[in-house]
């Protein structure tokens, strides 16, 4: 009996260890989880195919590639939408760009200008405005896209700071070919078709009313005539001074309210985004802080520091992935030198895929490679929405794992939002949900059962992933027009549209199972899947809800708030000077190894 006792005590001596050690690590667990400091890495165009730790073997990507060694990599990581204004938008606000108004009617879908009226609007709740309240240093380096100002060039009500972040160092717009001298016009195409059909109705009907005044079958006042020559002759010339100075007007970068390079220079440009990166990281060590760093990589026009330039197997393309590879690399090495790395959620992303039309003048690739997906950047096939999804807490999430569920970069709002122990708002919906059980294993599907996939504002598909199934059905109510018909895109036009002229709508609509065709490239029938109409009809059904629960807002991307007003044009020193100024000239970069 004795010894049967001793054996008794030692194992309930060793279970009660063990719960010591269990209830221990929860305790470490649960230190983790308060306020973490969050960096959001967020790349622009870039293909899910272009980095190693998703099978590229060609381009040079170690320091993305430690993020998925040591945290999660997400396999079927899906943007909100195919174009950057609204993909950005419901990253930020964790909601379908429908619901805040950022997504347009129109044939154009971004804010193109600086002068524009329309943006994320002041009633939007973003994550950096919760996390802000929660105590949290805030700060955006890089693109924004999400407009700037109302009424006035001074009023910021558009702007990053207006939108929870304490600190701003980058671009209110984008990066475009216009601004870097040498590498095209992604206008030029459009506003020559735009004006042939004008210009040509405005002189036949200048000289339609010169021959009936001559022939005097009417009699048109010299006034009127010269009324409309004038209107006619002023609508160029300030059409022709914009787009001249384009560069100058929209192209700038700002610290906080103030530009302090116009127009933007891109010397250094990653070198000087990463050392604002670095720099703000070392200031808030003693406090969380929320970073997120939007490059302006691989967005056209393309550019990359001396050390990077040829360096890569993939031309300046390659060139400037493996730039912003170096970039995370600084980043997560600053989180290692101030013993930050355990209390810090990293999480790298694209807005979109790569916009595979991207070409330049002189035939070189400068768009990005979406792997074995289909279309690419404004198009809702595979390739414009399935993007790299990293995220790194080591301690806290698992390492090396890999994740093939449905996720969505709104998913980051709640996430983060979560974290920082702020509260959820209640007043309306968020679309995103908590990535933290999936991302820690403690559950194994995604609370995502349907998204919906926007083109502008019209639906254009949907994907249903049943709780009992492994099948991920995915519908298309309209596709693109491929130009040329055989291509992967709309060459033609560099985007793909939403309208009709550019789409096929289908009734029924096209049905695909990513499951077992995730290039989306044989759509099945009635005869190939006997429960087609069921699946349908349920999808059919998620779409009745889904619209029942959009209201009504204001359009920030109509014609209206899309157009360049000269009196929001913002402008360091005056339009007699071009508006130039260079405030940033810094000597004081980084030292930089391509490797």
């Amino acid at each position: 009996v004795f010894p049967l006792f001793l054996h008794t005590r030692k194992k309930m001596s060793l279970l009660l260890f063990l719960i010591i050690c269990q209830c221990a690590m929860n305790s470490v667990n649960t230190h983790h989880v308060a306020n973490p400091n969050v960096i959001l890495l967020v790349a622009d165009d870039l293909g899910i195919g272009d980095l190693g730790c998703y099978g590229n073997r060609t381009l040079r990507t170690p320091n993305i590639g430690r993020l998925a060694e040591e945290g999660v990599t997400l396999t079927q990581h899906i943007a909100a939408s195919p174009l950057c204004t609204p993909s950005r938008a419901a990253f930020l606000t964790g909601r379908y760009p429908i619901r805040s108004g950022m997504a347009s009617f129109s044939r154009v879908g971004v804010f193109l200008f600086s002068a524009s009226s329309g943006g994320l609007p002041s009633e939007e709740i973003t994550f950096s405005k919760l996390l802000k309240q929660r105590g949290y240093a805030t700060a955006l380096i890089g693109k924004w896209h999400l407009g700037m100002n109302c009424e006035s060039s001074n009023d910021f009500c558009h702007h990053p700071l207006s939108h929870g972040f304490d600190y701003f160092y980058g671009l209110t717009v984008t990066n475009f070919r216009d601004c870097k001298p040498g590498q095209g016009s992604v206008f030029f195409k459009g506003v020559q078709k735009s004006l042939v059909i004008p210009i040509q109705i405005a002189g036949i009907t200048l000289v339609s009313l010169a021959i009936v005044q001559y022939v005097g079958l009417l009699k048109v006042p010299f006034q009127a005539l010269g009324y409309f020559l004038l209107i006619t002759a002023i609508s160029l010339a300030v059409l022709i001074f914009f787009f001249y100075h384009f560069r100058h007007l929209n192209c700038f970068l700002m610290r906080d309210h103030q530009i302090v390079q116009q127009p933007l220079s891109y010397e250094n440009l990653t070198q000087r985004l990463t050392k604002e990166a670095m720099q703000f990281i070392g200031r808030n060590i003693e406090a969380p802080f929320l970073l997120v760093l939007s490059y302006l990589h691989v967005h056209t026009a393309l550019y990359a520091s001396e050390n990077f330039r040829g360096k890569s197997k993939h031309g300046l393309y390659g060139d400037a992935v493996e730039e912003m590879d170096w970039s995370v690399g600084q980043v997560l090495d600053v989180l290692e030198k101030y013993n930050l790395s355990d209390k810090t959620l990293v999480y790298f992303t694209s807005d979109q895929g790569a916009h595979v039309e991207e070409i330049s003048s002189s035939g070189e690739v400068h768009g990005g490679y979406n792997g074995i997906y289909k279309g690419g950047k404004s198009m809702n096939w595979e390739g414009g929405i399935r993007v790299p999804g990293l995220l790194r807490w080591p301690g806290v999430i698992q390492a090396g794992a890999y994740i093939d569920e449905l996720t969505s970069n709104m998913d980051i709002f709640p996430t983060i939002v979560k974290l920082a122990k702020a509260q959820l708002p209640s007043d309306r919906i968020i679309d995103g949900h908590d990535l933290m059980p999936l991302l820690q294993g403690k559950v194994t599907r995604s609370t995502h059962e349907f998204l919906f996939h926007y083109c502008n504002a019209y639906l254009n598909a949907v994907r249903w992933h049943p709780r009992n199934s492994e099948s991920i059905w995915k519908v298309f109510f309209f596709t693109p027009n491929f130009s040329p018909e055989d291509s992967n895109g709309c060459y033609d036009s560099h985007v793909c549209f939403c309208h009709d002229g550019f789409i096929t709508r289908h009734d029924p609509p096209l049905l695909f199972d990513l499951s077992r065709d995730p290039e989306e490239k044989v759509p099945l029938t009635p005869e190939t899947e006997s429960r087609f109409y069921e699946i349908l009809q349920v999808i059919h059904l998620a779409v009745d809800n889904h619209t029942r629960s959009l209201h009504a807002v204001p359009d920030q991307l109509s014609w209206d708030n899309l157009l360049w007003k000269p009196w929001l044009q913002p402008c360091c020193s005056s339009l007699f000077q071009s508006c130039y100024c260079d405030y940033d000239s810094d000597g004081s970069l980084l030292q930089v190894h391509s490797g």
